[in-house]
């Protein structure tokens, strides 16, 4: 079997068309060709914002060039495609001008180091490339392989994890490389984590590949800095930029040069090695060492929201990417996504670049308010130092454009209501469940501890806020269907939280009714079922306003 190791031509990226058509393309079949893509099918969330970044958006922006105006990037938008002359320009790019250096295995293989050798000589096993494979340290619950096994990755998925690496990689020691000067007793130390492992990631998506390129693609008013180029092209960077090869073993710390340099930052150093098998060239072991440390986020990042200090510590920044929470649904953190403005007074959250540039483009109507758009977020969570991945964390969530007017907010207010409804409903529930724990002698569950009645109400409700947040797409300026938007969802809460309810007090002893009295602050607080219960609907009262009152469950008011 040959070894596909053409990125250009030879298909490797998974893709679904427009009529449900499953195929496999290359990078510049998957240009030519986005319009009729309706999204690439890859084997992890994380995978998407590391294609996009190592290698479709940075060979579309050098390719093309970034549009300057609004008005631009509307134009693009309104074709739907690419044109025949941005095609013939994508074909040169990757054909004379680049085309022999998104090889795999050559001269000067992509993203890795031709020859790389680890200063102990020896190899890791390519598990090594994929966090949910055992190898080293990063050792999965319930993986089905052990770092004895062979894992045989073809052409194709050894070029994802390859890209996946540079984005997310774990952090610590890694071995040092035949070259490296900054290496101590065969490793290096103090490596951090991928540029994407720092950030909680968001991805804007749109009906077509095309469309999502153009919604990640930031305008630039003064383009792209000629100095700065993308890793494959490094030997075009003048000698006073002092950036070191990506093409070698050594390595520094060091910003971003712009923004071509920050999508494909390479921040490891690696080899592949193809091993011959019965099924053919596959990659069996690979070379991994440290590369380029990424020594601060840029505020050109176009992937991630931020957190905002209005007054930060003495040398550090004001504003810090934010991460994902574990536990949370994207729209549960819509108020971070929905940020347009850093904070006036105080600390909070401020939304992504990508996210405030579509805000501006719908406010002078070169978006329509029922654009499609979508966003996905991912991120992982890192354990023991970030050397070691504990937990991926994803979500795709449908968006309202027009909750991203910055003046116009009644969209974005709904929306908010929404969610925060959704918040103290389960705030709500939780605490019933406490007061119901007192009432039959035992105690609240500690914070960290056992499942919550919130988590069961917030997945029992979570298609439904998706639901809603799809259908305000295209709600216009239809105020009393909002307004009967608002209170389907205040039914849909109030039910979902009644079956909760009603589940968590059937499920009581006798003597639940009765109660106990027990001591908190050094005062007397009788805790019975019947009380609960009334306070919990009083609370639901107070927080869903639109729906008529329903008698308390209990039969006792609060």
């Amino acid at each position: 079997m040959e070894w596909e190791d053409d990125l250009v031509r030879q298909g490797w990226l998974s893709a679904t068309g427009l009529g449900g058509e499953h195929g496999t393309v290359g990078l510049l079949e998957a240009l030519t060709g986005a319009h009729g893509i309706r999204r690439l099918d890859l084997p992890v969330p994380t995978m998407l914002p590391a294609v996009l970044r190592q290698t479709l958006l940075p060979v579309v922006f050098d390719a093309l060039g970034v549009p300057r105006s609004r008005e631009e990037w509307a134009r693009r938008l309104r074709r739907g495609a690419f044109s025949d002359e941005e095609k013939e320009k994508l074909a040169d790019y990757l054909g004379l001008r680049y085309g022999d250096r998104f090889r795999l295995l050559s001269e000067r293989p992509f993203a890795q180091v031709a020859g790389l050798l680890a200063l102990n000589g020896e190899t890791k096993p390519s598990a090594l490339l994929v966090p949910s494979a055992a190898s080293g340290n990063n050792v999965p619950l319930f993986s089905a392989q052990s770092e004895a096994d062979y894992l045989d990755l073809t052409s194709a998925q050894a070029a994802l994890w390859l890209l996946h690496v540079h984005c997310w990689d774990t952090a610590a020691i890694k071995t040092g490389a035949v070259g490296d000067g900054q290496a101590k007793l065969g490793k290096t130390t103090g490596n951090p984590t991928g540029p994407l492992g720092q950030l909680g990631v968001i991805v804007p998506t749109g009906r077509t590949l095309y469309e999502t390129l153009l919604l990640n693609t930031p305008i630039l008013p003064d383009g792209l800095d000629p100095v700065d180029r993308p890793q494959w092209a490094w030997d075009e960077r003048p000698v006073s930029s002092g950036v070191k090869s990506p093409a070698g073993p050594e390595w520094s710390a060091r910003p971003a040069t712009g923004l071509l340099d920050l999508l494909t930052f390479q921040s490891r150093r690696i080899r592949l090695i193809p091993t011959d098998t019965e099924q053919g060239l596959r990659v069996r072991q690979v070379v991994v060492c440290g590369g380029d440390r990424l020594t601060a986020t840029p505020e050109q990042e176009p992937h991630t929201a931020w957190n905002h200090t209005a007054k930060p510590k003495a040398g550090q920044p004001a504003r810090r990417p934010r991460r994902h929470t574990s536990g949370r649904t994207a729209w549960q953190g819509l108020a971070a996504l929905l940020a347009l403005s850093v904070p006036v007074d105080g600390d909070g959250p401020y939304t992504s670049l990508l996210l405030r540039q579509i805000s501006d483009l719908h406010a002078d109507q070169h978006l329509s308010a029922g654009f499609a758009l979508g966003v996905e977020t991912c991120g992982l969570e890192y354990g023991n130092q970030s050397a070691v991945v504990e937990n991926a964390i994803a979500d795709t969530l449908p968006l309202p454009v027009a909750s991203l007017l910055a003046d116009d907010d009644w969209l974005r207010v709904t929306v908010l209501e929404c969610v925060e409804q959704s918040d103290k409903v389960g705030r709500a529930l939780d605490t019933l469940h406490s007061d119901l724990r007192r009432a039959c002698g035992g105690e609240p569950l500690p914070r960290d501890k056992g499942e919550r009645p919130s988590a069961r109400l917030l997945h029992a409700v979570d298609d439904k806020m998706r639901r809603l947040l799809a259908g305000l797409r295209t709600i216009g300026d239809d105020y009393d269907l909002l307004e009967r938007a608002q209170e389907a969802w205040e039914i849909t809460l109030h039910r979902a939280a009644r079956r909760e309810a009603e589940a968590l007090i059937a499920a009581l002893p006798p003597q639940a009714v009765i109660g106990r009295t027990k001591k908190i602050n050094g005062k007397e607080i009788v805790f019975r079922s019947g009380k609960a219960a009334g306070a919990f609907h009083a609370r639901l009262g107070e927080i869903l306003t639109r729906i008529s009152a329903v008698p308390a469950m209990g039969g006792e008011t609060a």
